[in-house]
Parts: C-alpha cells; structure tokens; sequence
C-alpha cells in the first residue's frame, strides 16, 4: 500500500530537491543520476532508516531515470516494441502530440517509482 507520505517523500526528493543541472543530464551521465538519486532518498530517512529500504529505493530510483526506463514501459504497452514503428524518445509515436506524450511519460516514470518505493518500505519497514 503507497501511502500519503511516500508520495509527499516522492514529490519533495523527485520535484523539490532535482537541481535543473540533474533533470538535464540524469539520463546522459551516470553521476548526475547517482547525485540525483541519493538526493531523491533522503526524504525517505523520514520514513524509514533501514539501509535496505533507502539502497533499493535509491537504486531502483537511478536505474529508472539513468536508463528512462518509463520509455519501455510505455513501448511495450502501446505494442510498439513488437511493431517495429518508429517512436520518439519518450516511446510515443510521432502522431501523439510532443506535449502529451512526455506528461504521459513523466506519469509512466512517476508510477515506477512509486511502485518500486512501495515495495521497499513494504519489504524492508
């Protein structure tokens, strides 16, 4: 169950606390997704201090915005990934509008790791 305050922490780590520095280069370098990430696990101390919670949280936290790995997700529901249609970088294809695919794709990336935050804490309290 992903509760108030887990999305309140999601919010503050992933909107209050993302330098444009990190939203900018996240998904090119792997270090501005690893500073990004640990900033993004902080408000989860308030949560919880199980070192597994906040390294799982923190882990799968990169590897989704390092990779953009929302992208896939949103190819393989749409049955692109097996169309061989081109899509643009948000796994969208070019008749979606540029503004609607990347808030349905920020809405992908937000789902993510909400679920993933949700097992930690669920797993590991």
């Amino acid at each position: 169950m992903i509760t108030a305050d887990q999305i309140l922490a999601h919010l503050v780590g992933d909107y209050i606390l993302q330098s444009h520095w990190m939203a900018q280069n996240k998904a090119k370098q792997s270090l501005a997704a690893a500073i990004h990430a640990l900033t993004y696990t902080l408000p989860f101390a308030f949560l919880t201090l199980n070192p597994m919670a906040l390294a799982f949280i923190c882990a799968s936290h990169f590897l989704v915005d390092r990779f953009r790995l929302a992208r896939f997700v949103v190819w393989a529901k749409n049955g692109y990934a097996l169309s061989g249609k081109p899509v643009t970088a948000t796994g969208y294809q070019d008749d979606v509008p540029a503004w609607l695919s990347v808030w349905l794709l920020i809405i992908a990336d937000n789902t993510i790791h909400l679920i993933c935050n949700g097992i930690a804490l669920a797993v590991w309290p």
